[in-house]
């Protein structure tokens, strides 16, 4: 038994190992080193190219439930970001190259694995993954264009990275280590603005020229990936109620709530670098470095990343794969990750495990695992593969396209509670069936 997995990202790494885990031999395809795109710096797999984040831990948030799921169920992109968790409140954060290394190490040393430098510009004979994610090389995706259906087979939006600076240069006496409700430990750089700070920075943000994107318009941005300035345009309290919220915030110089708090988030292990929370932009570079320096603890901040924008292009999937991520009209070929239109770092690891299990299991001769919609993982499957959706989107998991409980239960924090119980109830019956 052999597959072809073409990408080594989160998606392509998780399929791989799982692929391999259950026998199949497994030749995995990445064009880094000897070819990278806009966003990418590293050579190694699963690479993080926007925040380090991946969202909520907790069982009241439905990424929180994707995670467990995928915990329990072995895969090798959880193993590592719990080995290379940082601090993040009520956040699992990761050390984004302790990550990519961990997840690395682990996929080149599997005996079932061989990788394959460069550039695969068409399908290959036989099984294949396709996991290049959504910036696939343009002669591979007008490849795919011509095997999926078309050019209106596919779609795309636009995403956003947040800029990264030094701790050593964040000045301190204008900031406080604190997380939000005290949840947690005080995990972040919280930066107080004043009610005439932030106005001020909020007009200069609006006006700010922004570097040229082909194709780019407001309307197509991702709303989890909202550049900061798009979202700025939208009002002038509209980031006070979003990323620079200061709700649960208390500034220990003045007692009380700020006007307006930026949350600096650690993006390594060592602490000496941190994420600018919900800064996503698009900015220039130079604007970057004018604009986001009126805010007071970053007026010398050094920056060792500017935020970025890139295309995203992802498949019609209600029209081409089924909930397993076939391609209906040639089941030989799987698709995975973001180009399936799940949206999110944990999202597209979930949807590489559950392609490259069924992958392993039809070869084997076995009957797909019935992951339900009751669970996220199949919730996820099913809204990707539901015909029935017109305006297809990306999608983060939420608690809207898992199957509701039937009954009522009283605050919404433990009705998704009893949601995920029961989600984990059943991945614990099916965990026998999907490992052996």
């Amino acid at each position: 038994m052999n597959v072809t997995v073409i990408g080594a990202g989160l998606a392509g790494s998780e399929a791989a190992w799982q692929l391999a885990k259950r026998g199949v031999r497994v030749t995995l395809c990445e064009m880094k080193p000897r070819m990278m795109t806009p966003a990418h710096t590293s050579e190694n797999f699963a690479e993080l190219v926007c925040s380090n984040s991946l969202r909520g831990a907790g069982l009241e948030n439905a990424v929180g439930l994707l995670k467990e799921e995928l915990r329990r169920l072995g895969s090798i992109i959880l193993e590592a970001a719990d080995a290379t968790k940082v601090e993040a409140g009520g956040a699992l954060a990761v050390d984004r190259h302790g990550f990519a290394a961990y997840v690395t190490r682990a996929v080149r040393s599997h005996p079932n694995i061989t990788v394959a430098e460069g550039e695969v510009t068409a399908l290959p004979e036989g099984e294949a993954l396709v996991a290049t994610g959504p910036l696939t090389s343009d002669a591979l995706a007008e490849h795919l264009r011509g095997v999926t259906g078309g050019e209106n087979a596919a779609l795309h939006f636009f995403d956003a990275a947040a800029p990264l600076v030094t701790f050593e240069s964040i000045d301190m006496s204008r900031a406080w280590f604190a997380s939000r409700y005290d949840k947690g430990t005080a995990d972040y750089v919280n930066c107080a603005m004043s009610e005439t700070e932030y106005k001020a920075f909020w007009k200069e943000l609006c006006a700010a020229r922004e570097a040229e994107v082909h194709g780019f318009e407001d309307k197509n941005v991702f709303e989890g990936c909202m550049p900061v300035e798009v979202m700025a345009r939208r009002g002038e309290d509209t980031l006070r109620y979003g990323p620079l919220k200061p709700r649960g915030l208390r500034d220990p110089a003045t007692g009380r709530e700020p006007y307006a708090v930026v949350q600096l988030r650690k993006d390594n292990a060592d602490g000496s670098v941190y994420n600018l929370v919900g800064f996503q932009t698009h900015l220039k570079f130079g604007e970057q470095k004018r604009v986001f320096s009126m805010i007071p603890a970053l007026r010398n901040a050094e920056y060792v990343r500017y935020g970025v924008m890139h295309r995203n292009t992802y498949l019609d999937s209600p029209r081409l794969l089924d909930r397993y991520y076939r391609l209906k009209k040639e089941p030989r070929v799987t698709f995975a990750g973001q180009m399936t239109g799940v949206e999110g770092y944990v999202e597209s690891a979930g949807s590489g495990f559950l392609a490259g299990v069924e992958l392993a299991r039809r070869l084997r001769g076995e009957e797909p695992v019935d992951f339900p919609r009751e669970t996220a993982l199949g919730a996820l499957s099913l809204y990707v593969s539901d015909e029935s959706v017109r305006d297809f989107q990306p999608m983060n998991i939420n608690f809207g396209i898992i199957a509701p409980l039937g009954y009522k239960v009283r605050g919404k924090r433990n009705k998704n509670q009893e949601i995920s119980q029961r989600s984990l109830e059943i991945i614990e019956r099916l965990k026998a069936e999907v490992l052996g």
